[in-house]
This record gives C-alpha cells, structure tokens and sequence, in this order.
C-alpha cells in the first residue's frame, strides 16, 4: 500500500512541503504578478467593460475582417510547424550520429539563434529579402530574374522567419527522442532483414515521435502568439492575432475588445495542449508489453 510522499527530493536534499512552496513563492509571485494578474483583468474587461456581456466575443467571429486574421493565425502556425519539422528532423538525426567537432558545430548552429535576439534575426531576414537584398541580388545576378521579385511582406517570407525562429524549439526534443533510442534496436531490426525504410518506420520514427509531437507542440503554440516576425515581415497584409491585439490596445484603445481576442487565443491554445495530451500517447506507437 503505496503512501503520498510528504517531502520534496531535490539535488539529493529532501525538503518539507512547507519548505518547498517557500522555495518555489519567488518564481509564483513573479508569474502571478506579471502574467496571471494582467491576463485576468484584461478577460475581466473583455467580460465586464462596459457591463456584463459577451458582445465582443462575438464580434471577433461576426465581422469577416478578424475571423480572417484568425483564420489566417491558424494556417501560418500549421504552415510553420510543418516546415520546421520538415527542416528539424534530418538536422536532429545527423546530430544524434555525429561526435566530436562535428556534433560542436551543428549544435551551436542550432543554439546560437537561441542566443540572438528574435528583432535581430528578423532584421536580417528583411535585409535578405527586400527588393535590393541579398537574395534579389543573387537571382538577377545570376539571370534568373530580370528585376527584384517581392519576397518581403509576404506569407511565405513570414513562414520562413518563424521557421528559422522557431527551428530550435523542435530540434532538441527530436534530438532528445533520437538519443534516446538504443542502437541495438536498429542494429537487430536490420540484421533480421529489414530495410532503411523498414528500420525508420518500424523501430526509429514510433520511438522518436514523443520528441516529435513535443517539438511540433510547442513550434505550433508560440507561433500562434508570435508578434516581432509577422508583424516586421508581414506587414499589414499578412496580419495575425497578436498584431491585431497590440492595434487594438495601441491604436483603437478599445481593451475590451482585446482582452475578448486574448481569451480566443487562450481557450484554443488550451483546447490544442489538451488535444495534444489526450490524442498522443506512448503506447499508441510503441505498444505495451
């Protein structure tokens, strides 16, 4: 007969409930404080403001001009988890075969943008596609075209920018789930007579696919709420949900409103993390014994 522990292990000491909350107050006060707090007067308002009603909920389905920035919210996030997985999955597993300098390299390539502000990276993303940038250059230098192709404000260019931005968040939980895998395993698949394809589908992809599902999770949510990229890269035109939320409280002053656009995003980002926990599970890939 199993008993609920009554302490905390941490670092090989052992702390006391009372002790532990203690410990753990700063990092609550501090969430409390700059998160929790303002998300719950800004619901309030959007609730309450200018007397209980859920008009502006609503509204932000009613009027087409902001179920389109939703919508198009949605597609950019799915569009920039797909790419990243796309780009972060052969990354992770030449990783998890390299040593040496080798494995030194890739990983600070995948680190360093870590590193580096996400305004930098976003910056240098415009400097490549604007009209006179890099990218431009080396097409018409090359003959390709025969005068600047407009990459910037674009869909695809805020794709890609997230993408780059967002590229670290699904490469090390891949990676984490492909070190994880012991090589007898593949070794063994192959020398009963499977083949590469055979091996991956059967043994390294249901093994590695927690990493993956984690990976595109976190990619897909901060996508949703990301703000520097679009709206630098995007412009106007290829708006999303968190630039609509700062012109609202910037521009219109209308907080009701974007405190009702805030609730939207939260209650899906909820509905997705919940999705994800009940939908994905272990034992659906890899069986149990």
């Amino acid at each position: 007969m199993s008993r609920r522990p009554s302490s905390f292990l941490l670092g090989g000491r052992r702390y006391s409930p009372a002790a532990s909350l203690l410990l753990a107050a700063p990092f609550l006060l501090l969430v409390t404080l700059v998160f929790i707090l303002p998300l719950a007067v800004l619901l309030r308002e959007s609730l309450f403001v200018p007397e209980p009603t859920t008009a502006h909920y609503a509204r932000a389905f009613a009027e087409p001009v902001y179920l389109r920035v939703m919508l198009r919210t949605l597609l950019i996030a799915v569009l920039v988890t797909t790419l990243a997985l796309i780009l972060a999955w052969p990354l992770a597993l030449v990783m998890s075969r390299s040593r040496g300098l080798v494995l030194g390299l890739l990983a600070a390539a995948v680190l360093l943008p870590l590193w580096t502000s996400v305004l930098v990276r976003t910056y240098a993303w415009m400097v490549l596609l604007q009209r006179n940038g890099l990218l431009n250059q080396l097409l018409q230098g090359a003959g390709l075209t025969s005068a600047p192709v407009g990459f910037l404000y674009t869909q695809g260019a805020v794709v890609l920018a997230m993408a780059h931005v967002l590229l670290p968040f699904m490469v090390l939980p891949i990676l984490s789930a492909l070190k994880g895998i012991p090589e007898d395993l593949t070794r063994a698949a192959q020398m009963l007579g499977a083949s590469s394809w055979s091996t991956f589908r059967e043994v390294t992809w249901p093994l590695a696919l927690p990493g993956v599902t984690s990976g595109c999770l976190m990619v897909f949510l901060l996508a949703l709420g990301f703000f520097v990229t679009p709206a630098l890269i995007g412009g106007p035109q290829q708006m999303m949900i968190s630039t609509l939320v700062s012109q609202q409280v910037r521009e219109m002053l209308d907080w009701p409103f974007a405190g009702a656009l805030v609730g939207i995003l939260l209650l899906f980002v909820l509905a997705v993390a919940v999705a994800f926990k009940r939908a994905v599970r272990l034992d659906r890939f890899v069986g149990s014994a």
